[in-house]
């Protein structure tokens, strides 16, 4: 039996990579996109590739709690089982370029790794969503922790193995993330937050759920040339990329972290697929690395993650949860309410 994997994020650059990547394993594989019509279009270039391929699509915006609510409901509806669940969704919204901390770096001898992780030199503006959360934390985390919730029947079958894979980052640091500002809404740096709090769950994860056969890990993509690494300097035309990509490969010389194209950046993602994950490290995140020369393999990298930490974050997410389905359930209360009024 072909093995069912959700994707999330799955027609961004990394995610179509990865879904390329695993029609070569045969899975029945469902794509979880926000836009649609990108989606179809995605799902078509696939099946030009596989043509005997299994491929679906599935409307999901993992910054709306509705929209994952009726994106669960319907997977559920769809299927009986999944095996795997690549949270791979994730914005950075109104990236900033700090040139000031950029040209520190320089004096400092840390450019490189600032540029590999962007650490100290990327900065954004967040912004709110209709459900009154912080758009990033929404997006990259909560709505991932809400699917995982609501198909956890689903990855927690009698004899299954299953697997949760995130998208995480280099970026992801302790110094932005704070268990009183989950959301980071007082902060400039709501990517490295969301990416370090997605760290610290999986590893609660781990710890409530690998006595069901549910393991979490975490892997990070590398410097892949993407949209969003364009946005950060929207000003730069996309020919001079292309100029640039020289000066890339040379960088890569000295740091194996420059992935550069998504099929590179999802190797990590796609080295855990291959893997029992009761042989995977809890505490490790699975970076995808790319060789001065070229060559792309998966390295484990310890994790600076406590467990007192992840299990608070495990016990926020899950009030926030509550919480936020009783919301809903007293709008929808008033709503019926209102409706037999004026019927």
């Amino acid at each position: 039996m072909a093995k069912v994997v959700l994707v999330t994020g799955a027609n961004s650059g990394v995610g179509l990579a990865l879904c390329e990547r695993l029609l070569d394993e045969g899975v029945h594989l469902c794509m979880g996109c926000r836009n649609m019509q990108r989606a179809e279009t995605a799902r078509s270039a696939l099946l030009r590739s596989h043509p005997s391929a299994q491929v679906d699509v599935l409307q999901v915006d993992t910054s709306s709690t509705i929209s994952v609510l009726r994106a669960a409901q319907e997977f559920k509806l769809r299927y009986h089982r999944l095996d795997y669940l690549y949270l791979n969704a994730g914005i950075m919204p109104n990236p900033q370029f700090d040139v000031k901390a950029f040209f520190r770096g320089l004096l400092t001898g840390q450019v490189i790794e600032m540029l590999a992780t962007g650490v100290g030199i990327l900065t954004q503006k967040d912004n709110v969503t209709p459900d009154g959360f912080q758009e990033v934390f929404a997006t990259n985390l909560f709505g991932h922790f809400l699917l995982f919730r609501e198909l956890e029947s689903l990855l927690c079958g009698s004899g299954q193995t299953s697997q949760l894979i995130w998208t995480s980052s280099s970026n992801a640091q302790r110094s932005a993330f704070s268990l009183d500002d989950i959301q980071h809404r007082a902060g400039s740096q709501p990517y490295s937050s969301s990416k370090y709090a997605s760290d610290l769950l999986s590893l609660a994860l781990n710890t409530h759920y690998n006595q069901q056969g549910l393991y979490s890990s975490v892997t990070c993509p590398g410097f892949v040339m993407t949209n969003l690494t364009y946005r950060v300097f929207p000003s730069i035309p996309a020919f001079f990329w292309t100029l640039l990509m020289p000066v890339f490969w040379l960088i890569r010389m000295f740091t194996n972290t420059f992935t550069l194209t998504p099929h590179y950046g999802a190797e990590a993602l796609f080295y855990l697929f291959k893997q029992k994950p009761e042989a995977l490290d809890p505490y490790s995140k699975y970076h995808s690395l790319t060789s001065g020369l070229g060559y792309t393999y998966s390295e484990a990298r310890k994790m600076d993650v406590d467990l007192k930490t992840s299990e608070a974050l495990y016990e926020k997410l899950l009030q926030l949860e509550s919480e936020e389905k009783r919301k809903l359930q007293d709008q929808q209360k008033t709503f019926d309410v209102r409706k037999q009024r004026s019927g």
